[in-house]
């Protein structure tokens, strides 16, 4: 067997693994940015300042290991005892905001139930809900990581892409993308249509050529360079930027016709519809058992076309759920049952997912089904659930310190202007690499990809020991989040559309 067909082989019929291991996942992340965060608190608390010495260089390598690099070791060496991982983090954790706590300078505000009441009577401020980017950031690093990792035998098979039915890591990743770019679309921000809908619509059409264009140049680098294909996951020519074209530009028109804030309506209508036609008609069989290729377009690319349904409806209850957490709140206590709010709307979904699975069919990513857009949904959720108690705790953390200049974080409210607090803040944001990939998303999932290919075709990825995997993966992150962060630190956004 050639050397593309070992690899087409090493990425095809897998099944995935279960639902809690994926979900598990939700908790390292935001683990991780609490540690970040009370890292920065404890340097601030010993030396009075921030940021930290040579802070171009410390907050890059900073930010690199307590939030980059646990992403890499849980999918590769540390795979098998996650759960442990996790835990330990959580009590290292623990006990680092029992410190702070109990090392704070105002003896007044010591007693738990005082603390507690007068923290959720707290305002917070700012100009982005900080949960609502860390997911979208987290989704999308995430994403960076996996779709190189997965060419190396060190990633377990397990959280690859499935081939038909199956829950694997990789298949919740493509799900969260789609919504995790309806959380923040302009309907979702309740930004108003300027002119006629034929004109919006026109103009929704014109914003996605990015993607087309890098759509077609993957197209082309594909088949110029015979690189592996595994053609069941889209089919022959269509790849992940065309869905995401296609579903800003149906998701768009349905919305300047329809009101956005039915969005969940119109999402359940489409899937619900989308599921029955697969089940009453033959278009399930023509998607898994017709493997004439060579027919038509349709037929070679049946895969992507189809599945566009799914991702529509996943996009648009990402829309409700953007309309529903940017709603204007300003008390703790009022973003902490939005929290509880996301956390009621997982469980529901997911137990939707467990009968539909038990009187419909498993989850497919192939199909792009119902029990698929359940999971993606429900996940997503969880997930955002996840990050939202780590902003949290996070601010509970900033204003037992006195440290106000942790990133990506709520900031408590100031009734008088503070120039010194708020240039502090924006100097951290400035060398906050979260904030970094949040500026350039696009950019970064692109230089991803690119990064990715370039890696396939100068090594033997498959037969690379675990050790030299990893650390291929460490400097491919390392060099991906180098360029975002200088361009950020900068102030350069890469937008030419």
């Amino acid at each position: 067997m050639s050397q593309r067909g070992l690899r087409e082989a090493f990425i095809s019929n897998l099944n995935g693994t279960n639902l809690p291991e994926v979900a598990l996942g939700s908790f390292l992340s935001p683990v991780c940015l609490i540690n970040r965060g009370l890292i920065l608190i404890l340097y601030h608390q010993a030396k009075g300042t921030l940021p930290l010495p040579l802070p171009l260089i410390s907050h890059l390598l900073l930010d690199f290991s307590v939030i980059i690099l646990p992403l890499i070791f849980s999918c590769t060496i540390l795979s098998s005892i996650l759960y442990e991982v996790i835990i330990s983090l959580i009590l290292v954790s623990a006990c680092v905001i029992y410190y702070i706590y109990r090392t704070n300078s105002h003896p007044s505000t010591r007693h738990p139930k005082t603390t507690v009441s007068t923290f959720l009577q707290s305002h917070v401020q700012f100009n982005q809900v900080p949960f609502v980017t860390v997911f979208r950031v987290f989704v999308n690093v995430k994403t960076a990581i996996s779709i190189l990792a997965v060419d190396f035998s060190v990633f377990p098979r397990r959280y690859a892409k499935t081939e038909t039915y199956g829950t694997g890591v990789m298949d919740f990743g493509v799900g969260a993308y789609v919504f995790a770019n309806a959380l923040v679309c302009p309907e979702a921000r309740r930004k108003n249509i300027s002119g006629s809908k034929v004109n919006h619509i026109t103009k929704q059409l014109l914003s996605v050529w990015p993607l087309v264009v890098l759509g077609m140049g993957r197209l082309v680098s594909v088949k110029m360079t015979d690189y592996q294909e595994h053609v069941t996951e889209y089919g022959v020519h269509w790849n992940f930027f065309f869905t995401l074209a296609i579903v800003r530009v149906v998701a768009s028109m349905l919305l300047a016709l329809l009101p956005a804030s039915q969005s969940w309506l119109i999402s359940l209508l489409i899937i619900g519809l989308y599921q029955f036609t697969l089940e009453t008609s033959g278009l399930k069989e023509f998607i898994i058992h017709n493997n004439d290729r060579e027919k038509d377009f349709l037929h070679a690319n049946k895969e992507g076309i189809f599945s566009v349904v799914g991702y529509v409806a996943i996009y648009m209850a990402g829309v409700q759920v953007g309309l529903y957490v940017m709603q204007p709140r300003s008390q703790v206590k009022e973003w902490l049952k939005t929290l509880l709010n996301l956390l009621f709307g997982s469980f529901v979904l997911y137990s939707a997912l467990y009968a539909c699975q038990t009187l419909v069919e498993p989850v497919s990513r192939r199909l792009s089904n119902l029990p698929f857009f359940l999971w993606s949904v429900a996940q997503s959720l969880l997930f955002m659930f996840c990050l939202g108690v780590a902003d949290m705790v996070l601010l509970f953390s900033k204003r037992t310190s006195g440290c106000h200049s942790v990133p990506s974080s709520w900031s408590l409210h100031k009734k008088q202007s503070d120039s010194i607090s708020d240039k502090k803040t924006g100097e951290m944001e400035r060398l906050c690499l979260v904030q970094a990939v949040s500026r350039n998303q696009l950019l970064f999932f692109l230089l991803a990809n690119v990064m990715t290919g370039l890696t396939n075709s100068v090594m033997d990825t498959i037969n690379c020991s675990n050790s030299f995997s990893v650390c291929i993966l460490l400097l491919y992150m390392f060099m991906n989040c180098f360029v975002i962060y200088v361009l950020h630190f900068c102030g350069i956004t890469v937008k030419f559309w």
